[in-house]
């Protein structure tokens, strides 16, 4: 579309080259005309909601056009999105009216999240803003003032949905992710139904594209049903969208063939009858599916009913303006009437637009009429918002020892194998309770031992359908990400295993469902959340099958970006820390963890009792791996520390420490491990930082520290800015540096080696200890010739020396 202005409201898709006879496969349902006074009273309720959805965005006085309508009657900023809300009010009205009808359990989760002016206006109307905001936003005169004048202005409620907004499970400003979060509420809730409007905006997203299979995943047995909604309405902000462009035999084609019975509901002179008998027939449709599976017959491959609901954008707005076409046109999207707090010409427009609403006869009194109340569920305990599922749901797991999993001490371990044994017991224990979602990559981070006693769930799949499996892989980290904030957010844990480099596709998501939990934190009616749990492996320093494509730890630094109180970073350094780890992570509420280790074997420093100690204080010095005569509580400081954070970097710490006692014992090392990365922030920026005192005696007051970390350098600057002392921190990290070659490779290309960190020990001591200065050339000479060793037999062997991996050995004092 160009500049120029489209000539015609609502504009139908060009036809397709699909025969006529593709329409055959799109439901058919029988139109079952309401009764008259049903329909009357649906309409009333969306007049009504209509009304107050564009008072909200326009007025902040005179809110029921008591007097004559004035300039200084209209908000100074005009804010809000007016286009999608008649849709989704439609909806609203349809959904309580099936409720009612059929005593369901249903949440609406609404795509097109800038829509809030319409939810907010249903929620008035059948009271849930009275019961959560009592004394605010009560049903009366006071409360619709408050409603109307306060919306997108400081104090109220935001232009988009969010954890504010009663019976919202979901963030609604970043678009693409409704459709997934639905379904992961209704898995493991098998009387709960979740109606799903995806604008036609919002499906052209990534996420949602691939949200659509997610019916594939879905165990009618064990779980609810979502209702996806497509709403139509032709347009974006300035531009016609992909599915408004498509006419009916191109949707039915594409739907059917993801696996949907497809219902088109476009009959405006009928809407009211046409959507209410769509719904009924969806709801039959999933009772028949869910019936066969709970009887032991299951339908293989059932096609789960969805609507297309086809409606003018901005439908019922001004028609025209400034010789603009405004309904049926993106020019509704947001304010249609841009100028109506300056302008006569436009506030003449808002005044007989809000008057064709004739709210003086749906609210008397500042009250909605019996009329309006009539098509709610009686038990309001059902109403869309206010049922408990959406605001206190939560469920805690049962707990599982995991100290009857740990390994011995001084062996080499995978973190992933080991947690695959414990998890394993924790799924028995929790049959209904956690579910995994992965993206294909299981067997790989070497977390098969899960599925000993669980199977996957992908109902498409003779092998895996109908077996009540915990575990969902799809290629898909937005579906995966998107299942566990719906199945989170309904009460349930969730883990999320991902190689490193690709858990970055969901930064923004992890950004947008953390700024959902921020607000509901602060919300004093929605109860806590089990935290949602993020393992990161396969990481940057072992991909040997991958190389430089499979290196990214970035998202450790999306993680710390977050508010202090929610984020949180986990770097265990051997399997037992790592079990103690994600067992405590299982067991938190309304964070966001990310624990990150090694699927390879890898050395086990600490016993089970020293790895829950280790856990508790967050970092510890290793007085097994440091100098002798720094462990003594009154020895004088040394004269470097070195710390480690993270698996493979810490191990080369060690053996840093390892090489250094053998070859200059003078050089007085002390050895720290990092686990809980947010000890490290000043105390006045994190809950688990680390006091200034107790900084100080760990760390020491003024010797050299030097950091081998796992991630980005920026990021671990960034964390001990604020921390006394900078002068004397260096810190190493992964550099970009990469290909596919060897692990010990990859540590010497970054700079995080072994070598590299005796180097940098050798260099710092020999400002302190006049010792190591006077042999500080030639130590620094026999480094860089073991460097050049191990490099020649890597280049010529095409592996690393046999003897890399050994485990460190020190004399004991």
């Amino acid at each position: 579309m160009g500049n120029g202005q489209i000539p015609v409201a609502n504009p139908p898709a060009l036809p397709s080259h699909l025969p006529d006879s593709i329409l055959e496969l799109g439901a058919r349902v029988d139109r079952k005309p309401l009764p008259d006074h049903v329909r009357e009273l649906l309409r009333g309720f969306q007049r009504a909601a209509c009304y107050i959805a564009s008072a909200m965005i326009f007025l902040r006085d005179n809110v029921l056009l008591e007097s004559e309508l004035q300039l200084d009657h209209v908000k100074p900023r005009l804010l809000g999105h007016w286009g999608t809300c008649p849709g989704l009010i439609l909806v609203w009205s349809h959904l309580s009216l099936l409720i009612r009808n059929h005593d369901l359990d249903m949440i609406f989760v609404i795509g097109p999240g800038h829509g809030a002016p319409a939810a907010l206006a249903a929620l008035w109307l059948e009271g849930s803003l009275e019961r959560f905001y009592p004394g605010e936003y009560d049903c009366n005169t006071a409360g619709l003032r408050n409603l109307i004048t306060r919306f997108s202005v400081p104090g109220g409620f935001p232009s988009h949905i969010n954890a504010e907004t009663p019976g919202s499970i979901h963030e609604g400003g970043e678009l693409g992710y409704a459709l997934a979060v639905s379904f992961g509420a209704v898995m493991d809730n098998p009387g709960l139904v979740v109606t799903c409007v995806v604008g036609d905006g919002e499906a052209e997203s990534g996420p949602t594209a691939t949200a659509w299979h997610a019916i594939k995943f879905l165990d009618p047995r064990e779980s609810g049903a979502v209702i996806p909604i497509l709403h139509v309405n032709g347009f974006k902000i300035s531009e016609r969208t992909i599915f408004g462009c498509m006419d009916d035999k191109e949707l039915i084609c594409l739907f059917t063939g993801y696996g949907y019975q497809v219902k088109i509901v476009e009959d405006l002179a009928n809407i009211d009858d046409e959507l209410s008998s769509a719904l009924e027939w969806a709801l039959v449709e999933i009772k028949k599916i869910q019936h066969a599976a709970r009887s032991g017959n299951p339908i293989v491959k059932p096609r789960w009913p969805m609507l297309v609901l086809r409606t003018p954008k901005g439908w019922g707005g001004p028609k025209e303006v400034d010789g603009k076409i405004i309904e049926g046109s993106f020019h509704s999207h947001q304010v249609p009437l841009p100028k109506a707090n300056s302008d006569n010409s436009q506030l003449g427009a808002l005044k007989s637009w809000l008057s064709s609403y004739r709210i003086d006869e749906l609210i008397k009194e500042g009250q909605p009429t019996d009329s309006i109340v009539s098509i709610l569920p009686q038990n309001k305990e059902k109403r869309l918002g206010q049922l408990k599922a959406t605001y206190n749901p939560y469920a805690g797991l049962r707990a599982v020892d995991w100290k009857g999993f740990t390994v011995e001490k001084g062996t080499d371990q995978s973190c992933m194998q080991v947690t695959g044994t414990y998890l394993d017991k924790v799924f028995q224990e929790n049959p209904t309770s956690i579910r995994l979602f992965s993206p294909d990559e299981l067997e790989s981070n070497k977390l098969s031992a899960i599925l000993d006693h669980t199977q996957r769930n992908f109902q498409w799949d003779e092998y895996s359908r109908a077996n009540g499996g915990r575990v969902i892989e799809v290629l898909s980290e937005h579906d995966c990400q998107g299942f566990m904030q719906g199945y989170t957010l309904t009460g349930r844990t969730a883990l999320f295993p991902s190689y490193e480099s690709f858990l970055g596709i969901v930064h923004t998501m992890m950004v947008q469902y953390s700024k959902f939990v921020k607000i509901a934190r602060q919300v004093k009616w929605r109860g806590d959340l089990a935290s949602i749990n993020y393992i990161e492996t396969s990481t940057w320093a072992r991909q040997e099958h991958n190389g430089f494509s499979h290196q990214n730890p970035s998202f450790i630094g999306a993680v710390l970006n977050i508010k202090a109180e929610a984020a949180r970073v986990y770097l265990p350094p051997d399997a037992n820390c790592f079990l103690s780890t994600v067992q405590h992570c299982l067991q938190s509420r309304n964070y966001t963890n990310l624990i990150i280790g090694s699927k390879q074997p890898t050395a086990v420093y600490l016993s089970a009792e020293e790895a829950e100690e280790h856990c508790r204080l967050g970092a510890s010095i290793w007085h097994f791996a440091s100098s002798p005569d720094t462990n003594a509580p009154s020895a004088a400081d040394p004269d470097v520390v070195l710390v480690g954070i993270g698996v493979e970097v810490t191990f080369e710490v060690v053996k840093a420490a390892e090489l250094l006692r053998r070859l200059i014992p003078a050089l007085r090392v002390r050895v720290i491990n990092v686990t809980d990365l947010m000890i490290l922030p000043a105390e006045s920026r994190h809950p688990h930082a680390l006091s200034a005192d107790r900084f100080a005696e760990i760390f020491t007051t003024d010797s050299p520290i030097l950091f081998n970390y796992h991630g980005y350098q920026t990021e671990l600057q960034g964390l001990l800015f604020g921390r006394a002392g900078l002068h004397r921190m260096s810190v190493e990290g992964y550099r970009e540096e990469g290909s596919t070659t060897t692990p010990f490779d990859m540590m010497l290309v970054n700079r995080v080696s072994r070598f590299d960190v005796a180097a940098r020990a050798l260099r710092a001591g020999g400002e302190r200890n006049l010792d190591v200065k006077q042999r500080l050339g030639a130590c620094l000479e026999d480094i860089q010739r073991r460097v050049e060793d191990v490099r020649a037999f890597i280049a010529e062997h095409g592996k690393d020396p046999d003897d890399m991996y050994e485990l460190p050995v020190f004399e004991k004092h």
